[in-house]
């Protein structure tokens, strides 16, 4: 017992100390993973935008003006007109600057020849991209420019008259607003050149450091070129490290440490790397919350383990206890048989008449189950009856329109309502299959039904009862119909029932208006009926939706209409009221949940 107890501090720091780097492990990979899409969106983002100007530095140089501006280079009017074609040029492709050199370096025209920084008259053949094109090579360079500061990508291309190369195009593109998009997000990303001086990032502050040990060699060959112009150059403090296979770089930033998991990739026609840089102490965190729940659990399972020990441990003693108790007992009736069989004919008449009383009460409660089950029955059937009497009362107005549509000839129109009778009896059977009155499955499934679509089919349903009254019936959804939570059948049942009342109190008046409108309010949708009658009486508004109780004639109503439509509404997690409006008539408010921005799908 005493060596299990010594062992267990090793066992615990085994556990985390093997424990926490398979769970870093883990975290590792799959945040390497995030990084590397990113990596790769990067560099896509970037290649695709230099790509779409590769080709453009070829095409302006084989324009007649610049070529006629390199043959004679002192011509002040081919000068002129070259400086406006640049600078319409460089609008049109939202370029940053665009000029032409002379062999000997020198800039005598360009896009921005009127502005404060102009190109024009400086001398850039100490320039990488004026070299190699002097050379008769197309070529590429990215550095921050002398004159005007900005960092941009350069495409250089030789300027051909005849055989000879008389001069250079330059095409200088902005990257500042990919920079942008990197300046807000959870990985930082930034491109490194091949000394490893830091060209582009999302954060300002590392724009000219190097990730790389300056060295003499790296220094001059970037000040040769003059890439970054006068910006002080500065090594980045940094410390690189490895977990397992995958790089790490710890640097201080705002006074605290940080490590970041490292992911890189070069691009070769760039002479770029990309880097992306993740902070790993949310994995590193992720890991110990993993490993302390890892442990909590298997502290929580030993733990029941000692209790399941311990119940058994009393249960056995609890068995003991009960055996000795029983002997006891034994003994005991064994002192008392005597007097028990004094009592014992008296105990049986007892036992008779209790069997009698259980007999009784089985048969009653018998009896009120199967009197529950008849009035369950009797409720279904008369919801039942309520709900096809519309539906078969339009199916009946389709089949006399139907049969008088075929005597006429008018076969396309008879086959529509025969369409349109089908549509009514796949309702009805839809209806009887979800009909659950007050005692609905509470699992069942509900999805975003269209408020229009849900409309539509119902006056299919009512068209004939909205005739019969010649009701005017006026819809107002919005520009945009509502999506509402709820099951597409059982809201045309509530529809039903109350589109229907509306007409059945409009009927006979003269203003036989009705209005239904729909407007979202916080996440919920709210949809009225309202009618132009005589309204709801303040006696009979707290009873309108109560089971039975109607105030039509017998044999026009069951009073089941609204109860049904109330408790439909409840289970969509919504509301059903009525009231009176200002102006007269009743109107109900149906509120239910908004599903805008779902696809509708089936909810029942």
């Amino acid at each position: 017992m005493i060596a299990a107890l010594l062992s267990v501090p090793f066992i615990v720091f085994a556990f985390f100390y093997y424990g926490g780097t398979l769970a870093t492990r883990a975290y590792m990979g799959e945040a390497s993973a995030q990084a590397g899409t990113a990596l790769r969106l990067a560099v896509s983002a970037l290649s695709g935008h230099l790509s779409r100007y590769e080709a453009l530095p070829a095409l302006i140089a084989d324009h007649d003006n610049i070529k006629q501006l390199v043959s004679s280079p002192d011509d002040r009017e081919l000068r002129n007109a070259a400086n406006l074609y640049l600078r319409e040029i460089n609008g049109l492709l939202k370029s940053s600057d665009i000029y032409v050199i002379k062999p000997d370096g020198e800039t005598i025209a360009a896009s921005n020849f009127d502005l404060p920084g102009s190109f024009v008259g400086e001398n850039f053949s100490y320039r990488p991209y004026f070299q190699q094109a002097i050379g008769g090579n197309r070529s590429r360079f990215y550095a921050l420019g002398t004159t005007s500061l900005k960092r941009g990508y350069y495409f250089a291309s030789p300027i051909l008259a005849g055989a000879e190369i008389r001069g250079v195009i330059v095409f200088k593109v902005d990257i500042d607003m990919i920079e942008a998009s990197w300046s807000d997000g959870e990985y930082r990303i930034f491109v490194s050149d091949p000394e490893g001086i830091i060209f582009m990032s999302g954060k300002p502050d590392w724009l000219y450091k190097g990730i790389l040990p300056l060295t003499a060699d790296r220094i001059a060959r970037t000040e040769a070129s003059r890439r970054y112009a006068n910006a002080t150059l500065a090594a980045l403090p940094i410390a690189r490290g490895r977990f397992e296979e995958h790089d790490l770089m710890t640097l201080v930033e705002e006074g605290l440490q940080k490590e970041y998991l490292v992911l890189s990739h070069y691009m070769a026609a760039e002479d770029w790397t990309v880097h992306v840089l993740m902070e790993t102490g949310s994995i590193r965190t992720q890991a110990r919350t993993a490993l302390a729940a890892v442990f909590l659990i298997l502290c929580i399972a030993g733990l029941a383990v000692a209790i399941i020990r311990q119940r058994r441990m009393r249960l056995n003693e609890r068995m003991q206890l009960q055996a000795e108790a029983r002997n006891e007992l034994e003994r005991r009736v064994e002192e008392r048989t005597a007097d028990l069989a004094r009592v014992n004919s008296r105990i049986e008449e007892e036992i008779a008449e209790r069997r009698l009383t259980e007999q009784r009460l089985r048969q009653t409660q018998a009896d009120l189950i199967q009197a529950g089950k008849l009035a369950g029955l009797g409720q279904m059937s008369a919801a039942l009856s309520h709900e096809f009497n519309q539906p078969l009362a339009a199916a009946k107005t389709y089949t006399d329109s139907a049969a008088v549509l075929l005597d006429r000839g008018r076969t396309a129109e008879a086959q529509d309502n025969i369409q349109r009778i089908g549509g009514l009896i796949d309702r009805m059977a839809s209806i009887s299959r979800h009909l659950r009155n007050f005692a609905r499955k509470p699992n069942e499934k509900l999805g975003p039904v269209p408020l229009d679509e849900a409309i539509r089919d119902t006056l299919e349903i009512v068209e004939w009862r909205l005739k019969a009254a010649d009701a005017d019936l006026r819809i107002d959804l919005g520009i945009q119909p509502p999506v509402v939570r709820a099951g597409s059948v059982r809201l045309q049942q509530v529809l039903v029932n109350v589109i229907s009342n509306a007409a059945d109190a409009v009927e006979g008046l003269d203003d036989r208006g009705i209005e239904i409108t729909a407007l979202e309010e916080q996440g919920r949708v709210v949809l009225t009926v309202r009618d132009h009658g005589p309204g709801v009486p303040a006696a009979i508004a707290e009873r309108i939706f109560d089971p039975f109780f109607t105030t039509k004639g017998v044999g026009k109503g069951l009073g089941l209409g609204l109860s049904i439509s109330y408790n439909i509404v409840k289970d969509f997690g919504g509301s059903l009221t009525v009231s009176n409006h200002p102006e007269g008539g009743a109107m109900f408010r149906i509120e239910l949940q908004s599903a805008a921005g779902k696809m509708p799908e089936a909810a029942e």
